[in-house]
């Protein structure tokens, strides 16, 4: 007489198979929802940014200051800040007056996105 059924340790292999199938699916699912995510927010925040240092750029020179904010309730969660130093060159004098970096940086959670402008302002600041 033979049995038909299945015996416990084939049941046990069939389910840590499963097992491990399902937990290599809903990892690369997981992953993949990350990198829409990611995807997103280079997207969005790369537009962001070149609109905000677009308005930064049409400033007059003296009106060229560090600043923060965020983009409204358009764009929720969307935050910016911008940093205006002057540049130091050795050698050349009084430089500082007539170029300037401005850095902006675009966040939304633990995201970030940076831009780095070099502006020639015709006219001293002085």
């Amino acid at each position: 007489m033979t049995n038909k059924g299945f015996t416990l340790l084939e049941v046990m292999i069939a389910v840590a198979l499963i097992a491990i199938a399902l937990t290599t699916l809903l990892g690369s699912q997981s992953q993949s929802v990350s990198f829409a995510n990611s995807a997103k927010f280079e997207t969005m925040a790369a537009l962001l940014a070149q609109s905000k240092m677009s308005e930064v750029a049409m400033q007059k020179a003296g009106a060229l200051i560090s600043d923060s904010g965020d983009f409204g309730e358009d764009y929720p969660g969307y935050a910016w800040a911008v940093d205006v130093s002057e540049i130091a060159i050795p050698g050349i004098d009084n430089i500082s007056d007539y170029l300037k970096q401005i850095d902006l940086e675009v966040t939304w959670g633990v995201f970030s996105y940076n831009l780095r402008l070099y502006q020639y302002v015709a006219e001293s600041n002085q």
